[in-house]
């Protein structure tokens, strides 16, 4: 997992790669390099080295018939086998992932993304058609930012580093907008600020002679409807085989792996998995991190679940008065809203992480959008928040000119089954696509790298494309998963209930860090978005106690810390 960077267009030059490279250096702290020819192109990387750390793998990554260049982010887990498909026709000078996409596209083009079971956001540079072709994987695991102003393209793996290259530094106020009326984090294609875009999830691009071309590449809808007429023998032995498969695959790396680990049936089934793996597994450590909260830390059954196993835990505590330090730091790196106290306490695994030399981490992102895990899924509310049953925005403190332009979110569906759909939407609108990014920058804000084995497109396929019953059933949710983690795991964590709250947020915010978060709300009352006293009656009844749900406050501060 990497950054990557390019330009395309007269702007392109050494001195604004480099400036673009410097801004996102924690994603690849172990190289740095470029290509350019001024004026047409340049394309930048940042390293961090997973497989074959040696200087061979090194990127901007020029294939052998020197035509092509290659910036590269992600990791492609099935490069052993495309590699071995290849080597008849093509020389390795590497035992790189990087060496094998090249090649991969070199020999099938844009089939080649069909052939990949990965993460992976890359550009490839045609030097002597002058085209330039980018790609991202089917769910968006790893980033692709641009800015396209028909003269100039300009692409990054964070949003902060096209702002470095000069790009003038607007909200998009739709997005905003509706970030406060439903709680959308924008589609698949737009950002928070204006004219900065992302390539979707499943999709590639084509830049020639200044034209823009983007194509959908990943048909899930299609692949889905092919599945739901195909069974195997044995459904519970077939499905375990395929988390087997994915676990296995994304230990692959030449560096130290672990795991993030939690009480919920998601990170058990994982764990249970990792001890079927044929690895050293006293090298293999767990992490967990802990706020001194009993009503909502895990360590009691994290403990339980790693009893007589010989995986080291990491525990990684976090206190209330840590929050304002590294909530801004967080903001100014995401430069968009993100999941609150929950994610700032999980950047402190990877921060740990790090510091002990573990640079792969897995944890168990996807399993409830694939296995229908949210409670919303039982009762078709439409919910895109776990665990509230009051509407946990505030629509009343948005100022009238601002919140008349509001237009509801109207998500894809697809499929005939409603709860199809409401997977389908978490999967490429709402949950994943949010939760990705959130990860994404976590985990590369320490130079490390996230695998979600749960997202394996091979598993997901086959797991959402089963009858309702496989995943729901008799009331209980995520049925068929409890039911193959009933042969590793004791059966008090096969059916421990799912816990949406992992931190106390709402105990801190109304309580601890009342002053803080009133100072910090206080900068929103010049903003012309808000009203300023229905904000402060809303802000009074959170701190006299309407704590249901702080998912409003948390957008106030995000808003507040990334536009001030």
């Amino acid at each position: 997992m990497c950054g990557i960077i390019g330009i395309v267009g007269d702007k392109a030059n050494a001195t604004t790669i480099l400036q673009m490279l410097d801004v996102q250096k924690h994603r690849g702290p172990d190289f740095m390099d470029y290509y350019c020819e001024k004026e047409k192109i340049a394309l930048g990387h940042n390293r961090l080295s997973i497989i074959d750390l040696s200087s061979n793998a090194n990127q901007p990554f020029t294939s052998d018939c020197g035509n092509y260049v290659l910036v590269f982010n992600g990791e492609i887990y099935n490069y052993i086998e495309l590699r071995n498909e290849l080597q008849n026709k093509y020389s390795f000078r590497t035992q790189s992932d990087t060496e094998v996409l090249l090649n991969s596209y070199k020999e099938w083009g844009e089939s080649c993304l069909d052939r990949f079971n990965g993460m992976f956001s890359f550009a490839i540079w045609n030097i002597k058609e002058q085209t330039l072709f980018a790609a991202r994987d089917r769910f968006g695991v790893k980033p692709f930012y641009y800015y396209f102003d028909h003269s100039n393209f300009y692409f990054a793996s964070e949003i902060n580093t096209i702002f470095a290259a000069g790009v003038l530094k607007n909200t998009d106020d739709k997005v905003w907008l509706n970030f406060f009326s439903e709680g959308s984090y924008g589609l698949p294609n737009e950002t928070f600020w204006e004219n900065i875009k992302q390539l979707p999830g499943g999709h590639f691009l084509t830049l020639k002679n200044e034209a823009l071309q983007i194509k959908k590449w990943y048909f899930f809808e299609d692949r889905i409807l092919k599945l739901q007429s195909q069974f195997q023998v044995n459904e519970e032995e077939y499905i375990t085989n395929l988390l087997l498969k994915a676990i296995n695959l994304r230990f692959r790396a030449d560096v130290p792996v672990g795991f993030n680990l939690s009480g919920g049936l998601d990170s058990s089934t994982l764990l249970a998995l990792i001890d079927q793996q044929a690895i050293d597994k006293s090298s293999v450590e767990a992490f967990t991190f802990i706020t001194n909260d009993d009503r909502y830390d895990e360590l009691f059954w994290v403990k339980a679940m790693l009893k007589d196993r010989p995986y080291p835990l990491n525990v990684c505590p976090i206190s209330a008065d840590e929050i304002p330090a590294l909530s801004l730091k967080m903001s100014i790196h995401q430069l968009e809203p993100y999941g609150g106290i929950p994610t700032i306490a999980y950047s402190k695994i990877f921060q740990a992480a790090r510091q002990k030399g573990v640079k792969v981490l897995l944890d168990g992102q996807g399993s409830d959008e694939a296995w229908a895990g949210y409670d919303y899924y039982t009762n078709n509310s439409q919910n895109i928040i776990q665990g509230v049953t009051n509407s946990p925005f505030r629509t009343k403190v948005l100022d009238t000119d601002f919140a008349k332009n509001y237009v509801k979110t109207i998500y894809p569906k697809p499929f005939d089954d409603d709860l199809l759909n409401l997977q389908y939407r978490d999967l490429f609108y709402t949950k994943i696509p949010r939760a990705l990014r959130f990860n994404d920058r976590v985990s590369m804000l320490y130079g490390t790298e996230l695998r979600e084995p749960f997202l394996d497109y091979e598993l997901v396929e086959y797991v959402f494309s089963r009858p309702i019953d496989f995943k729901i059933k008799d009331g209980v949710q995520k049925w068929m998963l409890r039911k193959i983690a009933k042969r590793f795991l004791q059966k008090d964590l096969v059916l421990a209930p799912k816990r949406p709250l992992q931190t106390p947020q709402r105990e801190w915010l109304s309580e601890d860090l009342k002053d803080w978060v009133r100072a910090e709300v206080e900068i929103l009352y010049a903003n012309n978005w808000f009203n300023k006293k229905e904000m402060e009656t809303e802000l009074d009844l959170f701190f006299k106690g309407d704590t249901q749900s702080s998912f409003h406050i948390w957008q106030w501060i995000s808003a507040a810390q990334i536009l001030k």
